[in-house]
C-alpha cells in the first residue's frame, strides 16, 4: 500500500530545512521498502512546527513537527506511517487548536494541496468561481464583489467593487488588471503564501477581474525577494494557459485575458500603487499626482484596476458561493476574513485567517501564545513600518477598519509585530522616520526631507538635548508629513511616530517635560 507523506515547500518551511527533511524520509522510505507518496504542499502556516511532516491516513492527515534531517530515522522506527506514536505527534492537523480555531475561507487549501498542481486546485473548488462568471456579464461580476462588501486588503480598505465599477464605465481601446504582490511591510507574508502555496487562486480572481472589467492583460509585480513565488506563479500560470483557464478563448466563451508576472525593483516605495505602475513601465519607481486616477489613466496611460494579492484572490471564493456567503463573516463595514501575520516576539508565529472582529488581544495571547521571552507584551505594531504602535490598553481593539481608525491605528496588510517590556519606543519611533528616509522616492519634500529632519529630531530626543523644545518640533514636522506628502510613505510615516510618543511618553521624557512640550 503506498502511504502519501506531505513536506512542505514554502519558503519558511525551506530556510528551516524542509528539503532535508523531505530527501531523508525519500531515503529512509526506499531503504526499508515502504512504497510512498512524497507530495510537497503549501505550509499550514504554524511556521514554530516547521518543517510540519503529515501522514495520510483513513482518519484524516496526522502531523508530526518541526520535524529535522536527523530526526526521521526515529519517525519510521516508530511507525509513523501506520499512525505509530513519537515524541513529535500532533495527532489530526486539522484538530490542532491554533489551526482549528480559525475561518479558513481564502485559505482553506494553504497547506493542503501541491501548489502548482492544477488537478489538485480543480479537486479543491478551483475555477468554480470563473465559470461562474464566464456565464454572467460584466456588470452583474462587478455587482457581485460590490455586495460582498470587499475591501482592500492591500492596507487602503477602498471597497473593491467601487473601483472595478469605475475600471468598467471608462472607455478606452485597452484595460488592464495589476496586482500589487510588492510585499515589503515587515512582519507580513500573506501575500507570499498565496503565491508560493496557492498560485492559481490569485490567477482565478485575476482573471476574473479582467472578464468584470473587459480587461484583456494583467500583471502581477512580485517582490524581487521571492523568487520561489515568481517561480510557483510563471508554473502555474504555464499551466492555466496549457488547459485553457488562461489566454484566447478562455474556456470557450470567446474571451481573452493574458497574464505576465514582473520582478519588482526592490523599492519599498514601489508597493504605492503609481509608483509600481512607474516600475511596470520601466521607468524609476515614483509616485505620480492624482488626479488623474489610475483606474482612468493607469497602467500605460489606460484604464487599470489595481489590487492586492490578498483582495483579487478573495474573488473566486466570492464567485463560487456568493456575495451572502462571504458578507455573513466579519463585522460593521468590514466584511469577509483577513489572513493576519503574527511576527515579532511571539511563541507561535505564524498566519491566522480570521473573520474580521477578533481583538488584538486574541490574537497575541490565543494564537500568539503571548510573548516568546516570558515578559510582558508591551506595544505592537499592526499595518508594518508605518503603522501604529498599540500599548496594552488597546488589546481589547477588535480588527475592523473604522475600529483601528478611531484609536488613530491602521489595520494595513494584516502584519502585526509583538515587542515585550524591553522595547524602547523612542529608539522606535526613530526608526520610522530612518525607514521613511532610506525608501522616500524623493519626490517631495516633506517626505524626502521631513524624514532626514526626523531623524535628527529622534536623535536629539534619545541624547535629552533640549527635549521639550525638540518635541514640539517633531509634532509640527509630523503635522507637515502627514498632510503635505504625496502619498502614504510620508503621510503615514507619523503613525507609529505619534503612537510612540503619545503611549509610551516615559520612553521621550518624564511627564512633566512632555506636557510642557504637547
Amino acid at each position: 500500500m503506498t502511504v502519501t507523506i506531505f513536506v512542505p515547500r514554502d519558503s519558511t518551511a525551506l530556510a528551516l530545512g524542509a528539503n532535508e527533511t523531505a530527501a531523508a524520509i525519500e531515503r529512509e522510505a526506499k531503504a526499508r521498502g515502504i512504497d510512498i507518496k512524497l507530495v510537497r504542499n503549501g505550509s499550514r502556516g504554524m511556521f514554530w512546527l516547521e518543517p510540519l511532516v503529515e501522514v495520510a491516513t483513513d482518519a484524516g492527515r496526522i502531523g508530526f513537527g518541526p520535524i529535522e534531517e536527523h530526526e526521521v530515522a526515529g519517525l519510521f522506527d516508530a511507525g509513523f506511517t501506520t499512525g505509530g506514536s513519537h515524541p513529535k505527534a500532533l495527532g489530526l492537523t486539522e484538530e490542532i487548536p491554533y489551526l482549528k480555531k480559525q475561518e479558513r475561507l481564502q485559505f482553506a487549501r494553504v497547506g493542503i494541496t501541491d501548489p502548482v498542481s492544477l488537478d489538485d486546485y480543480l479537486a479543491h473548488e478551483g475555477y468554480v468561481g470563473l465559470k461562474n462568471a464566464i456565464a454572467m456579464e460584466p456588470a452583474a461580476i462587478v455587482q457581485q464583489v460590490t455586495d460582498s462588501g470587499l475591501r482592500g486588503r492591500g492596507g487602503a480598505a477602498f471597497p473593491t467593487g467601487i473601483k472595478w465599477k469605475t475600471v468598467l464605465g471608462a472607455e478606452a481601446p485597452q484595460k488592464y488588471i495589476a496586482c500589487n504582490a510588492d510585499e515589503g511591510d515587515s512582519g507580513t507574508f500573506s501575500d507570499r503564501m498565496v503565491m508560493e502555496d496557492d498560485p492559481f487562486m490569485l490567477i482565478e480572481g485575476m482573471t476574473i477581474a479582467g472578464l468584470a472589467v473587459k480587461a484583456t492583460e494583467g500583471y502581477i509585480y512580485v517582490r524581487s525577494e521571492y523568487p520561489h513565488s515568481i517561480a510557483n506563479l510563471n508554473e502555474a500560470i504555464a499551466a492555466a494557459n496549457a488547459a485553457g483557464y488562461l489566454g484566447e478563448n478562455i474556456l470557450g466563451s470567446g474571451r481573452t485575458f493574458n497574464l505576465q508576472v514582473r520582478k519588482a525593483a526592490g523599492a519599498y516605495v514601489c508597493g504605492e500603487e503609481t509608483a509600481m505602475l512607474e516600475s511596470i513601465e520601466g521607468k524609476r519607481g515614483m509616485v505620480r499626482a492624482k488626479p488623474p486616477l489610475p483606474a482612468l489613466q493607469g497602467l500605460f496611460g489606460q484604464p487599470t484596476v489595481i489590487n492586492n494579492v490578498i483582495s483579487l484572490s478573495a474573488v473566486p471564493l466570492i464567485m463560487s458561493r456568493g456575495a451572502e456567503f462571504y458578507k455573513n463573516f466579519g463585522m460593521g463595514r468590514s466584511r469577509g476574513t483577513l489572513p493576519m501575520q503574527l511576527a515579532g516576539n511571539l511563541k507561535y508565529g505564524g498566519l491566522v485567517e480570521k473573520a474580521f472582529g477578533v481583538t488584538l488581544r486574541e490574537l497575541l495571547y490565543d494564537f500568539g501564545g503571548g510573548s516568546e521571552s516570558g515578559r510582558p507584551i508591551r506595544a505592537v505594531q499592526v499595518g508594518g513600518p508605518l503603522g501604529a504602535y498599540m500599548p496594552e490598553s488597546l488589546f481589547d481593539t477588535p480588527f475592523d477598519y473604522e475600529a483601528f481608525a478611531a484609536v488613530a491605528s491602521t489595520v494595513g496588510h494584516g502584519g502585526l509585530v509583538a515587542f515585550d517590556d524591553t522595547v524602547d519606543m523612542a529608539k522606535q519611533a526613530r526608526y520610522a522616520m530612518h525607514f521613511c528616509a532610506e525608501e522616500s522616492c524623493g519626490k517631495c519634500t516633506p517626505c524626502r526631507i521631513g524624514s532626514t529632519r526626523g531623524v535628527e529630531v529622534m536623535d536629539k530626543i534619545i541624547a535629552n538635548q533640549n527635549r521639550p523644545q525638540q518635541i514640539h518640533l517633531l509634532r509640527d514636522l509630523c503635522d507637515v508629513m502627514v498632510t503635505g506628502s504625496l502619498c502614504a510613505m510620508g503621510n503615514m510615516t507619523p503613525f507609529p511616530v505619534l503612537s510612540a510618543l503619545n503611549h509610551f511618553p516615559e520612553d521621550f521624557g518624564d511627564q512633566k517635560t512632555l506636557a510642557n512640550a504637547a
